[in-house]
C-alpha cells in the first residue's frame, strides 16, 4: 500500500505526523502544484490532501487510487462524482474543530467589541503617555453580557459559538434561512437577525445559496451597526460591500478570518483597510489550533485504518450513504 500526503505544510509543525500501523510505503511533499498532482499520485493508493484539487481528469488518469483523506471538513477540492464512479472512497475529518473556530470567533468579537487594537497602538504610538491622565477614551468600548449574537449556521461551529456566547449573558439567536417562507422552531426569522443583533457570526458552508449571503442589501438593513465575524468561508460576505459598509458607518466593526480568495490578491478591498483599529484580519488560523490539528490527523490516520479493514468512516458521495 502506496500513502502520499501532498501538501503536508497545510498542517502545523507541532503536529505529531503518526503512521498507519499496517504495512505501506509513505511518501510526503510540503506542497504541490496542480500539474505534479499526476506525477505525485501515479501508483498510490491512498492519497491525503488538503487543498490540493483533484478533478475528473486527473482521478481518470489514477487507476490504482482507492482512498482520498481530506485533511478539512470541506471538500470542494475533490470531485466526489467522479470519485463515485470509480469506486474511489473519500473521507473527510468532522468535528476536530469544535473549540477552536468558537474560540478564535470570539478572540475577534472581543478585540473588537472593546476596540483592543486601537487601544493598543494608542499606547504603541505614545497617546497614553501623552495625554497627562490615567485613562483616555479615543474608542468606543461595549460589554458583551446583554447584547445581541446572531448565528448564521447551527451546525456543530454555530452551536459551539452559542454556549461561548450564552454564558457571557448575550441573548443568542440562530438566523433562519435567507428567503425561507417560514420560521422553525429554535430560530428567528433572517431579517429580525440582520436588523436587531449587536453581532453576527458566520459559520455557514459555502454553497451557491450561501455565496454573498451578506451584501449591501444587509449591511443597509442594521441598525445596531453590528460586528461582523466570518471564521467560516470567504465569499459568504461581499467583501466590497462589507468595506462600504465600513465607510459608511452601517457597521461597527469587522473580524475575518476567511477571505473570497486565499491568499488574497492584491486587489482584494479588505487589504487596502487593514490598518484601522475596527477591521482584524487573520490568515484562515481559526481552525489550526495544536490541539485541533492533532484531533485531526489522528482523526485521518484512523480512517485509513478503517479503510484498510474494509469499513471505511466519514466517507462522503455514494460511498458514505
Amino acid at each position: 500500500m502506496k500513502i502520499a500526503f501532498l501538501d503536508r505544510s497545510t498542517i502545523g509543525p507541532s503536529v505529531h505526523i503518526s503512521k498507519p500501523t499496517f504495512p505501506h510505503d509513505w511518501v510526503e511533499y510540503d506542497n504541490t502544484s496542480p500539474e505534479e498532482v499526476l506525477e505525485k499520485l501515479h501508483g498510490v493508493q491512498i492519497c491525503i490532501t488538503n487543498k490540493v484539487p483533484l478533478s475528473t481528469d486527473v482521478l481518470k488518469q489514477l487507476p490504482d487510487l482507492k482512498l482520498i483523506c481530506i485533511a478539512a471538513t470541506g471538500y470542494d477540492k475533490v470531485d466526489i462524482a467522479t470519485c463515485d464512479e470509480l469506486g474511489i472512497v473519500v473521507s473527510n475529518v468532522r468535528g476536530y474543530a469544535v473549540n477552536t473556530v468558537p474560540e478564535h470567533a470570539f478572540a475577534l468579537i472581543f478585540a473588537l467589541r472593546r476596540s483592543l487594537v486601537g487601544y493598543r497602538e494608542d499606547v504603541i504610538n505614545g497617546e497614553w503617555q501623552k495625554s497627562g491622565k490615567f485613562c483616555f477614551f479615543n474608542h468606543p468600548i461595549k460589554d458583551l453580557a446583554g447584547s445581541r449574537l446572531g448565528i448564521i449556521g447551527s451546525g456543530t461551529l454555530g452551536k459551539g459559538t452559542a454556549r461561548i456566547g450564552e454564558a457571557l449573558g448575550m441573548d443568542v439567536v440562530f438566523a433562519e434561512r435567507k428567503g425561507a417562507t417560514e420560521v422553525r422552531v429554535g430560530y428567528t426569522a433572517w431579517q429580525e437577525v440582520i436588523t436587531t443583533s449587536d453581532v453576527i457570526s458566520l459559520h455557514t458552508p459555502l454553497t451557491p445559496e450561501t455565496r454573498g449571503i451578506i451584501s449591501t442589501p444587509e449591511f443597509e438593513a442594521m441598525p445596531q451597526k453590528p460586528i461582523v465575524i466570518n471564521t467560516s468561508r470567504g465569499g459568504l460576505v461581499d467583501e466590497a460591500a462589507l468595506v462600504q459598509a465600513l465607510d459608511k458607518q452601517q457597521i461597527a466593526a469587522a473580524g475575518f478570518d476567511v477571505l473570497t480568495t486565499e491568499p488574497p490578491q492584491e486587489d482584494n478591498p479588505l487589504l487596502s483597510i487593514l490598518e484601522r483599529p475596527n477591521v482584524i484580519v487573520t490568515p484562515h488560523v481559526a481552525w489550526a489550533s495544536e490541539e485541533a490539528m492533532q484531533t485531526l490527523w489522528d482523526q485521518l490516520i484512523s480512517h485509513m485504518e478503517s479503510f484498510q479493514k474494509g469499513t471505511p468512516t466519514n466517507a462522503v458521495g455514494r460511498k458514505g450513504s
